[in-house]
């Protein structure tokens, strides 16, 4: 449904995206995974016609994104990070506007609100003004307005960006739903986003893919390596990081703190099939650190996003 082929954007010297080369099968959500910066709604913006590659050509649903825009924008939905609301309006009334913009055919039009209502769960809002309601409540009016002319490709840019969680568990269950009915694209740089919703997902770093499979491919793609989750007490983290690493049968030791009340965690990585905690544990012990914790942890989409980044890095290093 979606073919990409060295596109590649610049603005004066610099360069946003990258000769990248991708594909999107119909019925898949994909996932466009990066830190921001990285390029993704560069190429959200060329793939919906808003603005043309330097080079490099992109298909939506055998349409050229350059040569045949208009066609292009039948096949989509778009959502962009800030959906394009008319806060005065009531949700129906809006719901109709956009419809008639996109010259759904009368006899149509009432049918495709119904849809949308119905995919959205906007029965209990539909008479109510935009401006008085909840930020998720105004993303799944985005959301509609993208699905009114029934599109074959929803292309999503930062879809819960800026919810609260509850809203973020229902957006996703939302674009799961959408996902039996239309092909779907999203980009953003919350790794759960990918796990829970994508069937595939591309990573895209400094403007260049640089990795593309499904969640968990992409982990066994890092065999060859086991990591445990150590937290420590102790005055001098990186002073522990270093001793660490020089431990036997360490390749590798992050600090990684998210969620921890006292101490430092780290990250060590280590030899698959080499079993290091009793060892590693009176290696602490004799150093007489504090030891909260010593778990063995499976290799996460977290874990693969920022050993591709760092690898990347280095590479360019």
């Amino acid at each position: 449904m979606i073919e990409v082929d060295g596109l590649t954007k610049r603005y004066g010297p610099v360069v946003a995206i990258d000769h990248i080369n991708f594909t999107v099968k119909e019925g898949e959500i994909v996932g466009f995974l990066g830190p921001n910066g990285a390029g993704k709604t560069t190429t959200m913006r060329i793939l919906t016609t808003f603005i043309p590659p330097s080079e490099g050509k992109a298909y939506v649903a055998g349409y050229d994104v350059v040569e045949e825009p208009l066609s292009v924008r039948k096949q989509i939905g778009y959502v962009p990070e800030n959906p394009p609301l008319y806060s005065d309006m009531k949700v129906l009334d809006y719901l109709k506007f956009m419809g008639e913009l996109r010259q759904v055919p009368k006899k149509s039009l009432q049918e495709g609100i119904d849809y949308v209502v119905d995919k959205c769960k906007l029965g209990d809002v539909i008479h109510k003004q935009i401006g008085h309601l909840s930020k998720g409540y105004r993303q799944r009016v985005g959301v509609a307005q993208a699905l009114l002319h029934n599109p074959k490709i929803l292309i999503l840019d930062e879809p819960t960006i800026g919810l609260d969680p509850k809203q973020v568990v229902e957006v996703r269950k939302l674009i799961r739903e959408l996902g039996r009915d239309h092909t779907i694209m999203l980009s953003t740089h919350i790794l759960p986003e990918v796990s829970v919703t994508c069937d595939r997902v591309l990573i895209i770093h400094k403007g260049k893919i640089i990795a593309e499979d499904t969640p968990e491919e992409l982990a066994k793609k890092l065999k060859g390596t086991h990591t445990l989750r150590i937290t420590l007490g102790g005055d001098n983290p990186e002073t522990m990081k270093k001793e660490l690493e020089n431990f036997t049968e360490v390749k590798s030791v992050r600090i990684f703190n998210e969620g921890i009340s006292k101490g430092t965690t780290f990250l060590v990585e280590t030899e698959k099939d080499v079993d290091i905690r009793a060892d590693l544990s009176r290696f602490i012990i004799f150093r007489k650190w504090d030891l909260y914790e010593l778990t063995p942890v499976g290799v996460s989409l977290e874990e693969v996003f920022l050993h591709l980044i760092t690898m990347e890095e280095g590479v360019e290093q």
